[in-house]
């Protein structure tokens, strides 16, 4: 930190933190998407092949280091975002960072008996974590109607897996539960498909279409 002068003149006021230099014209400007998309990507994928049972129920805590490690990655990108003053991707990029290390600490939980719960309170439980994230996605599905359309539909995709788990855990169906796993794996390819246009437009080249937004200003 940058400590003040004990006599400053007039023309250069104290400043106890450096100031920020602007990035020069024509410059790549830094993207948080780089980031935030590969931390979405491998946190969707992982939950999927969960749910369609690529991982044993016995098994599915050696799934959570890497969720963990999305979440971390996603908290990242929401700083980043915001210190460069994106705050839709900031704020999007923390409700998927929460959802992440949400999940995480709730199956981990589950597994090890962390928050006391009783083996019959279990699926209660699934069921209010899934309605509360529900509620919050559905609200970033219509946050997102002035962006553009490939956003929406990525968050109208991540709603119905939720909704689907939802389904599978009311129903005890294994097959609902693996039909959000399958509606997760769309997720991912529709966030490699993002992440690919990121990167392209971060090396020079052209981003890749994402389609006009459902709401205009």
């Amino acid at each position: 930190m940058a400590t003040p002068s004990p006599s400053p003149s007039a023309q250069q006021p104290v400043r106890l933190v450096p100031p920020v230099e602007e990035p020069a014209g024509g410059l790549l400007t830094a993207d948080p998407s780089l980031v935030g998309l590969p931390s979405f990507l491998v946190g969707a994928l992982t939950i999927g092949m969960v749910s369609i049972g690529v991982v044993p129920a016995v098994a599915v805590g050696a799934s959570m280091p890497i969720v963990l490690a999305a979440a971390v990655g996603m908290f990242l990108a929401t700083i980043w975002a915001a210190r460069v003053g994106q705050s839709a991707a900031a704020g999007i990029s923390g409700i998927v960072g929460g959802f992440l290390l949400s999940y995480a600490l709730l199956t981990l939980g589950l597994i090890h008996g962390w928050f006391g719960i009783p083996l019959i309170a279990v699926a209660d439980t699934q069921k209010m974590f899934l309605i509360a994230w529900i509620a919050i996605v559905s609200v970033l599905v219509l946050a997102t109607l002035r962006l553009q359309v490939g956003f929406t539909l990525l968050f109208a995709a991540v709603d119905v897996a939720l909704i689907l788990s939802l389904l599978g855990v009311i129903q005890t169906s294994a097959n609902l539960t693996k039909a959000s796993g399958w509606v997760l794996m769309a997720v991912s390819a529709i966030v490699a498909y993002l992440f690919v246009g990121s990167a392209s437009g971060a090396t020079g080249g052209k981003e890749l279409p994402l389609g006009p937004p459902i709401l205009h200003a």
